[in-house]
């Protein structure tokens, strides 16, 4: 297998149907541009526990379409675990990630592709452009990402999410590192191995809703500060000298009191 696109997809049966044609279509691209047979390609379809029709219409797709592959998760478990669970299955030299919204578009892939055959083991997408996203959603992303840049320990490109391309070596060592709580972007920049972005424009969501909640991103950048700085190991330490410090002084008084309470009523005695 050449190629595995990963596609993890929550509440988006407005959407399915016109994603599976935007993919077909970048199949037909590979075949023009690289040479590459269409049966050479998967697409895994990755379902977070939807409660709309996604599944059901992903499971139409891929039952009556040869190289689409559904993966149905159990329960909704969150973005990173559902594209770690596609990534997991992946069986192509290379493989890429988008989300299923349409944001990202699918074309983009054909040029992440020809990146990574000029020899890096990672092409990230890297957003010049975002349409259709708040005033606050932009200024929050950026902040975002300038922070995240600032206090962890790894070189993260800024504006780029987790729409890339990765070779099979670079797969090999992220599938074996078995955190819970993952920041797959930020794991895949400490893995090192040459990298690269490219450019792109992010368009408006196709249809429906944006499924990154304030409180879903508030958790996200706590995971991925966490994980990859030392400044919360740092403030934990010096709360720490700080609580004993506190302790200390506290048994002093305690000690100071006793002594000047016996002292008093030897005195009387």
């Amino acid at each position: 297998m050449k190629l595995s696109v990963v596609v993890p997809m929550y509440n988006e049966e407005g959407i399915a149907h016109k994603f599976f044609e935007r993919m077909e279509g970048v199949r037909s691209i590979f075949h023009e541009r690289f040479g590459i047979e269409r049966d050479k390609i998967e697409v895994i379809f990755v379902n977070d526990g939807s409660t709309d029709g996604t599944f059901n219409i992903l499971k139409d797709l891929c039952e009556k379409h040869s190289g689409y592959v559904l993966l149905n998760l159990s329960r909704n478990h969150g973005h990173q675990i559902t594209i770690t669970a596609g990534i997991d299955l992946s069986k192509g030299d290379a493989v890429a990630v988008i989300d299923g919204d349409l944001q990202d578009p699918p074309e983009t892939i054909a040029d992440l592709y020809a990146k990574h055959l000029d020899g890096f083991d990672v092409v990230y997408a890297v957003r010049k452009k975002r349409e259709g996203e708040t005033f606050f959603k932009l200024l929050t992303a950026k902040m975002f990402y300038r922070l995240l840049k600032k206090l962890t320990n790894v070189n993260i490109p800024v504006d780029t999410g987790d729409f890339r391309i990765m070779s099979r070596r670079v797969v090999n060592v992220l599938m074996s590192m078995k955190e819970r709580h993952r920041f797959i972007r930020g794991m895949i920049s400490w893995i090192g191995f040459p990298q690269t972005g490219l450019e792109y424009e992010r368009h408006e969501r196709f249809s429906g809703e944006t499924k990154y909640t304030l409180s879903k991103m508030i958790k996200f950048a706590f995971d991925g500060i966490t994980s990859f700085s030392a400044v919360p190991l740092r403030l934990a330490s010096y709360l720490g000298v700080f609580t004993a410090f506190i302790g200390f002084l506290y048994a002093l008084e305690i000690l100071r009191v006793k002594i000047f309470t016996d002292s008093i009523y030897k005195k009387v005695d």
